[in-house]
């Protein structure tokens, strides 16, 4: 029977969210449009006020691109409480509070988090709470019912199976970085910068941005009222509800290798603090010396050096616990004699017609800095080999990404959009694309090996479908991806 719960017992509430499992939200919408007309009285005399479906049609049924509204759905049509912005937890007589969030289903059969899971509002327009444990934050996240439903894109929302229910709490090893987390996000907001916050600035804990009217919605500061800042929630990260997913929810013990050992290291210190002393206590020593202590023959190619960077965290193969709940990817950073970078970074291809069809708070690109954390491991050539300057976690600056960056990126989406240009010299094929010189951060370049053409005129050249992918207008150009200029991280580095 819907609403047969008891809301000042954990277990009933849990028991009753349990029978979720294997069954769509249109099932539910199903069962309670057959009781609608009733009035239940539950069990454990908890009246609870049902709302016919014919009186009222919300935007979590009808509007498909409403993100989040699942969780409103199943707490009117199954739980049987009105959706509100109460900051305590929805079940508040036992501090449990209901989130919905995502699956998606990779080729191999196994489930990923299919995006992050947004907990609840920051406020611009009060003083910030220092105390973590007084917060409604922590109001929201201290136990969790979590329901995982799966995503499938050609199906209607309301068909979307509901696949696992289960109790969540942030860990030891992992509330100690979130509250680092939460006291970052704060100091930001207090310094004025809420208008500068991003997810890359956190490690678990994230500012997420609020729905896709969030440019359109802009709020004043408390701390700095002549800027206005864009809405944003407290969110646990993509990575990080991957992570939750299969260690808590599925139970498989990912094999990855934690830094933290004990959660008593942080004592005192924070996590970027802690992982950059354990690569700096290396600092002047070369990679020969470094292969050598660890054991690793020296080979000078491209994964040494990033092999050296996590033996020095004390990870003895490249996965890192804490770096893949936090998204942190490990770049090794060469500085040649001369003081500059010999190579750009490269990151994975685009297809062109995907990407003329990105709006920037969308894009892949935006995306990726948004949400990336970086550890740059800097090595300096003195002669026949490198020697450790030092490390630094890193985020790309909010201003960067979304003045530099996204001109370049728009620059590039235009002319893929308005036809690319070839003119044709021999064997040599050139092309009107922005070029590295365009834009201080960003350019592109071929990803694949060798060249791929298909144009109009009837010229063909190389392997089109390994090599080359369509653009708008038909023809065919080697596929490309996104570059950062070595110069620009050059100019990052806090040690040269």
């Amino acid at each position: 029977m819907l609403f047969n719960y008891d809301d000042r017992n954990e277990d009933s509430i849990f028991n009753y969210a349990e029978k979720l499992i294997n069954r769509t939200f249109r099932d539910i919408l199903s069962e309670y449009e057959k009781s609608s007309k009733k009035r239940y009285t539950n069990p454990y005399e908890y009246n609870y006020d049902n709302i016919s479906i014919e009186e009222e049609e919300p935007d979590y049924i009808t509007n498909q691109k409403s993100k989040g509204e699942l969780g409103n759905f199943l707490e009117k049509y199954y739980f049987g409480y009105k959706p509100n912005s109460n900051q305590d937890a929805d079940f508040s007589k036992v501090g449990m509070e209901l989130k919905q969030t995502c699956l998606n289903k990779k080729k191999n059969g196994e489930y990923s988090a299919g995006e992050r899971l947004s907990i609840t509002n920051i406020s611009y327009n009060e003083p910030v709470e220092h105390d973590f444990y007084k917060s409604h934050l922590w109001k929201k996240i201290e136990r969790i019912l979590l329901v995982h439903y799966l995503r499938d894109k050609s199906k209607e929302r309301l068909d979307y199976p509901i696949i696992y229910v289960s109790r969540f709490s942030p860990p030891k090893e992992d509330l100690k970085i979130i509250i680092d987390d939460y006291n970052k996000i704060n100091n930001k907001i207090e310094a004025g910068l809420a208008h500068e916050l991003s997810e890359g600035d956190t490690i678990y804990l994230g500012a997420c941005t609020k729905g896709a009217t969030a440019l359109k919605s802009l709020q004043p500061q408390y701390y700095g009222e002549h800027i206005p800042a864009k809405k944003r929630n407290f969110c646990f990260k993509r990575n990080y509800m991957d992570y939750i997913l299969h260690e808590y929810v599925e139970k498989k013990k990912v094999p990855y290798e934690p830094i933290i050992k004990n959660a008593a290291e942080l004592d005192g210190i924070t996590f970027e603090t802690y992982v950059t002393n354990l690569i700096n206590q290396y600092i002047g020593k070369t990679d020969k010396e470094l292969c050598h202590k660890f054991n690793r023959e020296y080979n000078n190619n491209k994964a040494q050096w990033v092999d050296l960077a996590y033996k020095m965290l004390g990870i003895k193969g490249n996965h890192a616990k804490e770096f893949i709940k936090a998204n942190i990817v490990v770049k090794s950073i060469r500085i040649e004699q001369n003081g500059s970078i010999r190579e750009n970074m490269s990151f994975p291809p685009f297809l062109f017609k995907d990407l003329v069809k990105e709006e920037w708070e969308n894009s892949t690109i935006f995306n990726y800095f948004e949400e990336t954390k970086f550890l740059f491991v800097i090595f300096k050539n003195v002669g026949d080999c490198y020697e450790l300057l030092g490390s630094q976690l890193w985020n790309m600056p909010y201003n960067d990404l979304n003045t530099i960056v996204y001109n370049g990126w728009k620059n590039i989406q235009d002319c893929i959009k308005n036809d690319v240009k070839f003119v044709q010299y021999g064997k040599i094929i050139k092309n009107n694309l922005p070029k590295k010189s365009d834009n201080p951060i960003i350019h592109i370049r071929p990803h694949a090996k060798k060249s791929a053409y298909k144009l109009k005129s009837g010229y063909i050249v190389g392997n089109i479908e390994r090599d080359a992918n369509e653009l708008p207008n038909g023809e065919y150009m080697t596929t490309q991806s996104f570059w950062i200029n070595n110069t620009y991280i050059l100019s990052q580095l806090k040690v040269k």
